[in-house]
């Protein structure tokens, strides 16, 4: 055993550690999360949910449910609005493939209404895979006593807030931000 008072995981010749002494593993640093409120935004045929995170990307909220505009005007303005009042860095919008990661009408629908969106705003749009979000709001609706009539003002908002925690929580674990970015098409 060494004599001197010098800790084994500060020698340089690791050769002389001995029995019982405490060298610590290498320490890989955690990923970086972005800091910033992101919007999670839920596309629906009729309704779309909105939820937000916290500046530090910890945890989604419900923000509120935007009735669907068939022309694009009112329901973008809306969110649009929502960006800018809580100085969002990106908008996440759920990618509602099929089980078998096939495309559907309501992916095409989904896809199209980024690209509108990621036209209109100044940050940055992204698509994330969102299958049985909605089936995960209604699970927790449903489990905290909320009837399926009173469920639907606020499923939308609910789905909106499993995407986006599912967003951040990936973020978290991989230090790259979720899904994929949507750039955005020109069109005449």
């Amino acid at each position: 055993m060494r004599s001197d008072r010098t800790p084994a995981w500060r020698r340089t010749d690791r050769s002389e550690v001995a029995a019982g002494d405490v060298v610590p593993a290498a320490v890989t640093p955690e990923p970086r999360m972005r800091s910033g409120v992101r919007i999670g935004v839920d596309v629906g045929k009729v309704r779309i949910g909105l939820a937000r995170s916290d500046n530090h990307g910890m945890l989604a909220t419900p923000v509120e449910t935007v009735a669907r505009d068939q022309s694009g005007v009112t329901d973008l303005a809306r969110i649009c609005s929502v960006v800018l009042d809580l100085d969002a860095v990106e908008v996440v919008v759920g990618l509602p493939l099929a089980l078998s990661g096939n495309v559907t009408a309501s992916t095409d629908d989904a896809i199209d209404f980024a690209d509108r969106l990621a036209r209109t705003l100044s940050v940055p749009v992204r698509l994330v895979d969102e299958r049985l979000s909605t089936v995960s709001a209604q699970s927790a609706l449903r489990a905290s006593g909320r009837s399926a009539k009173t469920q639907r003002p606020v499923i939308d908002q609910v789905a909106a807030t499993i995407i986006l925690q599912h967003a951040l929580d990936s973020e978290r674990a991989s230090g790259r931000p979720p899904g994929s970015p949507v750039e955005p098409t020109e069109r005449p």
